[in-house]
């Protein structure tokens, strides 16, 4: 089973992956200003399938892949540093403009409120990162099964993923208004991100199958 101290290292990652300004987080709060908080946490049920459709498709295919035909680890894992290297750089980049302005939505009905939510996080380029190229750094052999490991990040990830999101819905208008005020704190927010995503490229590098 998966140690306390890894549980908690990889929760601290999962926390600053879903406080970093991305696609759900701009489409939540979008959505929760543009049509209250019921369609925000409609969307959001849309969001969370996403997650799981990531976490099933880590358990069923990519382990069986990895282990048939290793080279795709391989070159997933430098592809995967390489993007969390251009992510990075997009974070620091100078002349970065803010993602937490909300954007004017049309109303929508429930079932498209939920679809559209499961989109957007399925298109997620940091999910896909974080599900493909950072949770099997936190996985150990020796530990045993990596099913259950994966199991057991997966659901932390998605139940911390769930909290701050809900959090977010609950609390858009302010959210976008506070970022909106203190633009020194998103820099400041903006070159941590970075400083994590690049140590996190460097040791996916560097790491052995």
């Amino acid at each position: 089973m998966i140690s306390l101290t890894t549980l908690v290292a990889f929760g601290i990652v999962s926390l600053g992956m879903v406080c970093s300004p991305g696609p759900n987080m701009i489409y939540l709060i979008s959505r929760s200003i543009s049509q209250g908080r019921k369609a925000g946490i409609i969307s959001l049920m849309g969001v969370v399938l996403g997650f799981l459709v990531y976490l099933i498709a880590s358990l069923v295919g990519l382990i069986a892949i990895f282990n048939t035909v290793p080279i795709i680890y391989t070159a997933m894992k430098w592809a995967g540093a390489a993007y969390l290297l251009w992510l990075a750089w997009k974070a620091m980049k100078p002349g970065s403009a803010s993602l937490l302005e909300p954007i004017a939505l049309p109303i929508e009905k429930p079932r498209k409120l939920f679809l559209m939510g499961f989109i957007t996080n399925l298109l997620n380029p940091k999910i896909a990162v974080l599900y493909i190229s950072l949770l099997p750094q936190f996985q150990d052999p020796t530990q045993g099964s990596l099913l259950a490991q994966s199991a057991t990040l997966g659901l932390t990830q998605i139940v911390i993923s769930f909290a701050v999101n809900l959090l977010i819905v609950l609390t858009a208008s302010k959210i976008a208004g506070w970022f909106g005020k203190r633009p020194t704190w998103l820099k400041a927010q903006r070159w941590l991100m970075s400083g994590v995503l690049a140590g996190l490229a460097v040791k996916l590098a560097i790491q052995r199958r």
